[in-house]
């Protein structure tokens, strides 16, 4: 199975090609130009790369959020757009998950011990997108959402996991200087963050043929959007 995997949710925007779950070519890197414009440019540049075309691709997986308000909605309309017309299926992936999935199959893969697992992720104005997810019971990294994925203070978050008492919360991040060593430290004693990278594309074309495999993709018409908080035209609207 070919698929196209788009993360267009942070500044370090990615993309990536996977056949099943190896990447066969990947771009990213973070830049000042509009994804409106730099989406195409990349897909073509992976195209190239790869030798291959959109027509064919089994699966398009996208993250659907958290993350920057106008950056989802031009990776979710990219997508939809090439789901329509090619009439190939979606896999709607959390950032978060990316995340998670990220730190289980590369820094925490070889420990088992490790069952809860707190994403985390720069959403500005001192503010984290943040959730918690639960490792299968089996060797395999597969997760289940076990905290509503929110926008949260620092402090919010980290009396968030402070109230999973008894059991062990492993914090994962690609902007963990977001969260103080010494806040961290007060609250959750002995706590540390596990790096990952911030291109979030492979992971979330890992995901999608995760998804594929237990049957739970969409169509272009059920593809949609978790944006966590509203958008900037909102709160200014609603500010008056």
């Amino acid at each position: 199975m070919l698929i196209l995997a788009i993360d267009t949710s942070t500044r370090m925007g990615s993309a990536a090609i996977l056949r099943d779950s190896e990447v066969f070519s990947e771009v990213s890197g973070y830049e000042e130009t509009p994804y409106s414009s730099r989406i195409f440019r990349d897909i073509a540049v992976l195209q190239e790369k790869a030798g291959l075309r959109l027509a064919q691709i089994d699966l398009f997986a996208v993250a659907a959020g958290p993350g920057s308000f106008t950056g989802l909605r031009v990776g979710l309309t990219a997508v939809k757009a090439w789901a329509e017309v090619y009439d190939k299926p979606v896999a709607a992936i959390s950032g978060l998950e990316a995340i998670a999935w990220e730190a289980l199959t590369g820094p925490l893969a070889g420990d088992l011990s490790v069952r809860l697992i707190a994403p985390f992720l720069d959403a500005r104005r001192g503010q984290l997108f943040g959730g918690i997810y639960r490792r299968g019971s089996g060797n395999a990294p597969d997760l289940t959402l076990a905290s509503d994925e929110s926008i949260l203070s620092q402090d919010e978050f980290l009396e968030m996991l402070k109230g999973k008492s008894g059991e062990h919360v492993q914090l994962a991040s690609p902007t963990p200087d977001i969260l103080p060593a010494a806040r961290l430290s007060e609250v959750l004693p002995g706590a540390q963050i596990v790096p990952v990278s911030a291109a979030l594309a492979p992971a979330i074309g890992q995901l999608g043929f995760a998804r594929a495999k237990s049957g739970t993709l969409v169509n272009a018409l059920g593809l949609d959007a978790n944006y966590v908080r509203r958008s900037d035209a909102e709160l200014k609207w609603t500010d008056g």
